[in-house]
């Protein structure tokens, strides 16, 4: 995966992805689904996130207290033990990461809390879950991290035209 071509070509597309996005949010919530449901399906067949892990490199997931209680414990740390050398709390007053790339992801892009992520792990890039209508400003935005997002959008972009 070369992330360099990726990050200019989403850079590139990114004021006309966000206005196509836009126009979903007035469109009947289910068939919006089935447009996304079937190009992640779609996508995903095709790219193994293993050989990108952009997400892991560059983003911070929201760690819920379930999450901070589920990781420690894999990692055999205690919850406050895990944050203190983990976490931070950000604007939003949600707990992220220090840092990034995430402390957890292997120079092979394999995550050392894979059965333990957290929730907001687990569900990237959301383009699988119901009501994207909720979301288009999220998947414009991961559109910017996530090569495989990019691809729905341009093959629902170019289905759509």
């Amino acid at each position: 995966m070369d992330l360099a071509a990726f990050k200019v070509k989403a850079q590139t597309q990114s004021v006309q992805n966000k206005k196509f996005l836009s126009s979903f949010k007035k469109r009947n919530p289910r068939e919006v689904d089935d447009l996304f449901h079937a190009a992640h399906e779609e996508v995903f067949s095709e790219i193994d996130c293993l050989t990108c892990a952009n997400c892991c490199k560059t983003t911070s997931p929201i760690f819920y207290q379930s999450d901070i209680e589920r990781v420690a414990k894999a990692l055999r740390m205690k919850p406050g033990d895990f944050i203190q050398k983990y976490l931070r709390i950000d604007e939003d007053k949600d707990y992220v990461l220090q840092s990034s790339p995430c402390p957890f992801l292997d120079d092979d892009n394999r995550c050392r809390v894979y059965q333990d992520r957290p929730k907001a792990c687990r569900e990237y890039p959301h383009t699988d879950r119901k009501k994207m209508v909720q979301i288009m400003d999220l998947t414009h935005k991961n559109t910017l991290v996530c090569p495989a997002v990019l691809e729905m959008v341009e093959r629902i972009r170019q289905r759509a035209e």
